[in-house]
């Protein structure tokens, strides 16, 4: 085999290497855009459920249905929203 052949060769190869490099890059960032939609999707559903849970935290309370670990755990939530809220006003009153 002459060395322009083996040369040729190798060129053929090295095209073929750096064809399938660009496709599995493709592929890469393809994958990395698919899985932060799906992290978005999650977080997504993620804040739906904790909303939905404090909706029914209320109805319960509203209907008076709410046992007294219940209304122990809503009180819990209410005094964290609230020292919530007044360290924002802390912080904006700055």
């Amino acid at each position: 085999m002459s060395l322009d052949n083996q040369f040729n060769i190798i060129y053929e190869k090295l095209q073929q290497l750096l064809k399938q490099h660009h496709k599995l890059k493709r592929e890469n960032e393809q994958l990395k855009k698919d899985l932060q939609e799906q992290k978005d999707s999650e977080m997504q559903a993620q804040q739906k459920m904790e909303y939905l849970q404090q909706q029914i935290s209320i109805l319960k309370l509203a209907g008076g249905d709410m046992n007294e670990a219940d209304k122990k755990e809503f009180e819990k939530k209410i005094n964290n929203y609230i020292k919530e809220i007044d360290k924002c006003i802390a912080f904006l009153s700055q």
